[in-house]
C-alpha cells in the first residue's frame, strides 16, 4: 500500500492558472502533494485546449503535483481517479448524487459541476502528473452562455456551500482514492468504482467527436487504463483515449 497522501497547500489570491503554476513549481522540485489553491485564475484551462471561467470567489481552483508509484502507462487513471475523488466529496459535503461524463467531467442533472485537468511533465526529479480541479462553487462562476450546459453547487443546493470544506473533502477523499490505485488492484478497483459512479460506462448511446472524425455508438465500459470501450453501429468496438463524448437521447442520432 502506498503511503497516506499528505497535501501541502501553496494560498494564492491570483494566478494565470493554477495547472501552470504547480508545473513550474513541480520544475523546480516540489514534492508530492503539493496543493496550489487560488481564490482567482486569470486564465484557467480546460480539457482540449478550452478556457475554464474562473471569477473570484465563485469556484474551487486547484492543482495538485503527483508523483505516482505506478507506471506512467496507467498515469491516466489518475483522471478517473480525481472524479470519483470531488463526487466522493459531494456526496459527504453536499448530499448530490453526482454523475461521472467520461473521462472526468463531474456533472449534476447532466449539467457539468467540475472539471478536471491532468498533465503529465518532465521535471528533473522524474516524471511529474499535475492534476487541476476545478469546482463551481457559485451561480456568478458560470457566465450566460454556459448556464444550459454547467451548474454549480449554489444553482443544485440552493445555497453557498462554505469553500474551506469543499476543499478539505476533496483533498480528504483524493488521498484515500490515490492511495487505493497505488495498491495491489488499485486500477481493477478503480475502474470498477468509475463504471459502478457513471451513467456512461455501459450501453450510453453517445457521439465520439475525435480530432478528425466524428461517430455514434454505444459505450462498452472501460479498458484497463481507463481509455472508453464503444461499439460502432456497425460492430466494431473502438477505443477512445482523447476527445469528447456527448451522450445522445435514446430517439436521437
Amino acid at each position: 500500500m502506498a503511503a497516506d497522501f499528505h497535501p501541502t497547500i501553496l494560498r494564492l489570491e491570483t494566478i494565470d492558472s493554477t495547472n501552470l503554476e504547480a508545473i513550474r513549481q513541480a520544475k523546480v522540485g516540489a514534492k508530492e502533494g503539493l496543493c496550489i489553491v487560488a481564490r482567482e485564475q486569470t486564465a484557467g484551462r480546460g480539457r482540449l485546449d478550452r478556457t475554464w471561467q474562473s471569477p473570484k470567489d465563485a469556484g474551487l481552483y486547484l492543482s495538485l503535483v503527483l508523483r505516482p508509484a505506478i507506471g506512467m502507462n496507467s498515469w491516466p487513471l489518475l483522471s478517473l481517479t480525481s472524479a470519483l475523488a470531488v463526487s466522493d466529496a459531494l456526496v459527504r459535503v453536499c448530499s448530490l448524487k453526482p454523475d461521472i461524463k467520461w473521462p472526468n467531467d463531474v456533472c449534476v442533472n447532466d449539467r457539468k459541476l467540475c472539471g478536471i485537468l491532468a498533465e503529465t511533465i518532465e521535471t528533473p526529479a522524474g516524471p511529474a502528473a499535475i492534476v487541476g480541479i476545478g469546482v463551481n462553487l457559485k451561480r456568478m462562476a458560470l457566465p450566460d452562455v454556459l448556464r444550459q450546459t454547467a451548474t454549480s453547487i449554489e444553482e443544485v443546493t440552493g445555497s453557498e456551500p462554505d469553500t474551506e470544506r469543499v476543499l478539505s473533502e476533496v483533498l480528504r477523499a483524493f488521498g484515500e482514492r490515490y492511495d487505493v490505485l497505488q495498491s495491489s488492484d488499485g486500477f481493477e478497483h478503480t475502474i470498477r468504482e468509475w463504471c459502478a459512479s457513471s451513467s456512461y460506462a455501459y450501453e450510453r448511446r453517445v457521439r465520439v467527436s475525435l480530432e478528425n472524425e466524428t461517430f455514434t455508438a454505444v459505450t462498452r465500459g472501460l479498458d484497463r487504463d481507463g481509455a472508453l470501450r464503444v461499439e460502432t453501429d456497425d460492430g466494431q468496438i473502438r477505443i477512445v483515449r482523447a476527445g469528447d463524448v456527448t451522450a445522445l437521447r435514446a430517439q436521437a442520432e
